[in-house]
């Protein structure tokens, strides 16, 4: 059995322990680490670990080969890089850093010790989103001209680093990249400060795939209600999807060709059936650490690597820079600031 152990018990690293602590025919659980006394020794009393304020001693005393990286991300650069030059495979969630040189030193720390880096974009697990995948890969909704990523929240206390496109837009830019399997070559994004002023908390952004689709995301912390829809609108129909559910819908465009090609033409679009697709639900996170552990074990790429982390992260970076300039029209001409 493989020794994990998870530094960071917050909102998302108890529940890294709680998977770890039931995977125990794989793995063994033998530490939590968390400078916050009290919540780090709640968790290790759930689970029946030794609770560590000191995260090397608990290296040099539990000895993990594993370890989920759940620490606010300005740390996941240092801790990270300490794990794996000692030979500690890390999953770190996301964002994988707080720079893109930061995720480069990640990436080659890895590559230098061969240990596996894997970073948690946690809905390329969903279910859901994986059905949609291996849909949209038998052509089921023909040439894609569209993917909107609607996500929406209150505001997390939780939250003290990073705003709301780094947090929580990175799920959706990453989405996309895996869905579409595309480069994106232009992207134009808008932000607001409305409850923060050090940090946005409402994101909207346009990006342009290769191929000509176009993703369009609306992403917040100042809605009173939690939503996760993606919807991707193609020649032959549109997929509808609730993350938080887990649902998928296809709405079928009657006048489709029956057998799409790359040659044919649109020539018009009515509605036709919906067709529920079923879903074997299951919680994405312990798909991700399944996936994590298995490429441990494997000697193989995890799902989401380094390199996946560092590109949701520039692109992400991008966003926030377009949000910043400023288009002036000054005697018919646009001036940009």
């Amino acid at each position: 059995m493989l020794k994990a152990a998870v530094i960071g018990v917050g909102s998302m690293g108890q529940n890294h322990a709680r998977v770890y602590r039931e995977m125990e025919h794989d793995v063994e659980l033998v530490g939590v680490h968390d400078p916050d006394a009290s919540k780090g020794s709640r968790i290790a009393l759930r689970y029946s670990v030794p609770h560590y304020l000191d995260y090397e001693k608990m290296l040099t005393e539990a000895k993990p080969e594993l370890v989920s990286l759940a620490v606010p991300t300005m740390y996941h650069c240092e801790i990270g890089c300490d794990l794996m030059n000692r030979g500690i495979h890390v999953l770190v969630e996301k964002p994988i850093a707080s720079t893109l040189d930061e995720a480069q030193k990640l990436i080659d720390t890895a590559k230098k010790n061969n240990v596996t880096l894997a970073v948690g974009h946690i809905e390329r697990f969903n279910p859901v989103v994986v059905e949609l995948r291996r849909r949209l890969r038998e052509r089921m909704a023909g040439r894609i001209y569209k993917i909107q990523a609607q996500r929406l929240s209150p505001y997390p206390s939780r939250i003290q680093d990073t705003g709301v496109v780094i947090d929580l837009a990175s799920h959706d830019i990453d989405l996309m990249r895996f869905l579409m399997q595309e480069d994106i070559v232009r992207l134009y994004g808008e932000t607001l400060q409305t409850i923060n002023s050090d940090r946005e908390d409402a994101f909207n952004g346009l990006m342009r795939f290769s191929s000509g689709a176009v993703g369009v995301l609306d992403v917040n912390w100042i809605t009173p209600t939690k939503l996760r829809r993606l919807t991707i609108t193609g020649a032959r129909g549109m997929f509808r999807c609730d993350l938080l559910s887990q649902e998928l819908f296809f709405y079928e465009n009657e006048t489709a060709p029956s057998q799409w090609d790359t040659l044919s033409v649109l020539r018009g679009v009515s509605e036709g059936n919906v067709l529920g697709i079923r879903i074997n639900r299951r919680e994405p996170l312990v798909a991700e650490i399944e996936d994590f552990v298995a490429a441990v074990r494997d000697g193989r790429d995890p799902m989401v690597t380094g390199y996946d982390g560092q590109e949701t992260l520039r692109i992400a970076l991008e966003f926030l820079a377009s949000g910043k300039k400023v288009e002036l029209i000054s005697n018919g001409k646009v001036v940009s600031q």
